[in-house]
C-alpha cells in the first residue's frame, strides 16, 4: 500500500509535511520519471490545473520545479475542474496531468493528484513506484530554466466544446430551470457559461471564490443552500459540484436531497430500459446503501462492490467492460464518455434522463427507500491498522450477528483524513445510531483517545 498517496492523491494541510517545498519538488520529480516509462506520448509537456484554494500557487510553484528537474515543460490552466485536466490530458497526448486540489476538503488543507498519459487516475503499484524512488532520492538536480509553466487557460474552451457537445441535439433546454452551487470553486467559471450556452435558465450560487471560501457551508458536503434555492427558484433540478468539481450532488424539484446513490439509481433504470446499460450491471463501492443495492437488483441489474475510491470504481469498470458506476459521495463515471468522474458530465447526463424520460427528479428518488445509516468520524493521531486494535475484529463481527442480514457495519480509515469512518446500516434507526456510537467508544478507549 502507498504511503503517502491516499484514495485521490497525496493530500495534508497546506504546508504542513507532505505537503511542503522539498518533498513537493521531489514529488513532481519523481513523478515524471516514474510516468514518463509508462506513457507512449512523446511530448515534453504535463497538463496542470489547480483548484482555487489560496495555497494552490505557491505549490503549483514548488510542483512545476520539480517536473522541469525532471526534463519536462509545463502547460498551466489556471484554476480548471479536475475532469478538464484528465480529459485535456488526453486530448493534447501530454505526459501526464496534474492537479493541485484537496477536492471537498476546507481550505486550509490541499493536495496532489495525477493523471496517466491516458487521463485515467493512476493505480497503487504506480504510485508505490513513485514512493519507492521518493525515498530513493536525496536532491533532484538543479533547473537552468526558471520554474515557470506555459499558461494555457484556453484550452478550457476545449472542455467547454467537448462538454456542451454530449447534449442531444433534439433536446431543448429552453425555459428550463436549473440551480448550480460551484462550490466557490474550479467550476464557478465553467459550469455556469456551459448550462447557459445549452440555453438554460440558470440560478448560479457560490460562484466566487475568494481562495478561503471553497467549499465553505457550499458544495457537494453542504448541499443546503443548493436544495433551498433550487426549491424557491422553482427549478427542475439542482447541482452542487465539489471544489474540484469531479463530484455531484443534486436536489429534486422539491428541494430534497439527491446523493450519488440516487444518481446512479435513475441513470442505471434509465439505461436499462434503452438497452445502453452494458451487461445490465453497475459499479458502485462498499459504501452504496443497502436500498440502493436491492432496489438494482429488484430491476434486473446486478451490482458489482469495490472498495471506496473513485478509481478503484474505474478499474472495476474497465475490467468488466462496463458503463456506469459511482459513489454514494457523488464521484460517478459514465465509462463511455469519459474515464474519471465529472461532475459537469453527471450533471447533463442526469438532467438528459429528466428531459427524455419527462420525468421529474422526485419521481426516481421516491423510487425506493435508504435504509437507515449512521456515518460517525472518529479523529485519529495514528491509522494503526484495524487487526492490530486489540480486540477489535471480534467485536464488530458480534456486532454483525446482532444485526443480521437486514444490516452491515462497515468501518475503516479515510483515505484523505485523520479519520476513522463508522458505518453502521440496518433497518431500525436507533439501533443503528446506537451501534455507532458503542464502535466509537471502544476504538477510542482501545486506542487512549481522550
Amino acid at each position: 500500500m502507498p504511503k503517502y498517496f491516499g484514495t485521490d492523491g497525496v493530500r495534508a494541510v497546506a504546508g504542513e509535511f507532505p505537503l511542503v517545498k522539498d518533498f513537493i519538488e521531489k514529488l513532481g520529480y519523481c513523478a515524471l520519471k516514474e510516468l514518463s516509462k509508462t506513457s507512449k506520448n512523446k511530448n515534453n509537456f504535463v497538463i496542470m490545473a489547480e483548484d482555487s484554494r489560496i495555497s494552490g500557487p505557491v505549490i503549483s510553484k514548488h510542483l512545476i520545479r520539480g517536473i522541469k528537474a525532471a526534463g519536462y515543460n509545463v502547460w498551466h490552466l489556471g484554476i480548471a475542474p479536475t475532469p478538464a485536466v484528465s480529459y485535456l490530458t488526453k486530448k493534447y497526448k501530454a505526459i501526464c496531468g496534474v492537479v493541485i486540489s484537496a477536492s471537498h476538503n476546507p481550505a486550509e488543507f490541499n493536495g496532489i493528484k495525477f493523471f496517466s498519459s491516458k487521463g485515467t487516475k493512476l493505480d497503487e503499484k504506480l504510485e508505490t513506484k513513485i514512493e519507492n524512488l521518493l525515498e530513493k532520492t536525496k536532491k533532484i538536480p538543479s533547473v537552468k530554466v526558471g520554474p515557470k509553466a506555459i499558461k494555457k487557460p484556453q484550452l478550457l474552451e476545449d472542455y467547454k466544446d467537448f462538454l456542451k457537445s454530449l447534449w442531444p441535439k433534439d433536446i431543448s433546454l429552453k425555459g428550463t430551470k436549473i440551480v448550480l452551487d460551484c462550490a466557490n470553486g474550479a467550476t464557478s467559471m465553467v459550469a455556469p457559461k456551459v448550462f447557459k450556452e445549452l440555453g438554460a435558465s440558470v440560478k448560479v450560487i457560490a460562484n466566487k471564490p475568494t481562495g478561503l471560501n471553497i467549499n465553505k457551508q457550499v458544495g457537494a458536503l453542504f448541499t443546503q443552500k443548493m436544495q433551498d434555492t433550487t426549491k424557491k427558484y422553482q427549478a427542475l433540478v439542482g447541482f452542487s459540484f465539489d471544489g474540484d468539481g469531479d463530484r455531484l450532488i443534486a436536489a429534486d424539484e422539491k428541494g430534497h436531497q439527491l446523493d450519488g446513490d440516487n444518481i446512479i439509481s435513475a441513470c442505471a433504470l434509465f439505461l436499462k430500459e434503452q438497452n445502453l446499460l452494458k451487461n445490465n450491471k453497475v459499479v458502485l463501492t462498499v459504501m452504496a446503501n443497502l436500498g440502493l443495492i436491492n432496489y438494482l437488483k429488484q430491476n434486473g441489474i446486478e451490482p458489482l462492490l469495490t472498495k471506496v475510491g473513485d478509481k478503484y470504481v474505474f478499474e472495476s469498470l474497465n475490467k468488466e467492460k462496463l458503463s456506469l458506476g459511482g459513489e454514494t459521495s457523488g464521484h460517478i463515471i459514465f465509462k463511455d464518455i469519459a474515464d474519471t468522474g465529472d461532475g459537469l458530465i453527471c450533471a447533463l447526463e442526469f438532467l438528459a434522463v429528466l428531459k427524455k424520460s419527462g420525468k421529474k427528479p422526485s419521481w426516481y428518488k421516491e423510487k425506493w427507500q435508504k435504509y437507515p445509516l449512521n456515518l460517525l468520524p472518529v479523529r485519529t493521531p495514528k491509522k494503526v491498522p484495524l487487526e492490530e486494535v486489540d480486540g477489535f475484529l471480534p467485536y464488530l463481527e458480534k456486532l454483525q450477528k446482532q444485526l443480521g442480514q437486514t444490516g452491515r457495519i462497515l468501518v475503516r480509515y479515510s483515505g484523505t483524513e485523520p479519520l476513522l469512518r463508522i458505518l453502521v446500516e440496518g433497518q431500525n434507526k436507533k439501533e443503528v445510531q446506537k451501534l455507532s456510537l458503542d464502535i466509537a467508544e471502544f476504538y477510542k478507549i482501545k486506542m487512549k483517545i481522550g
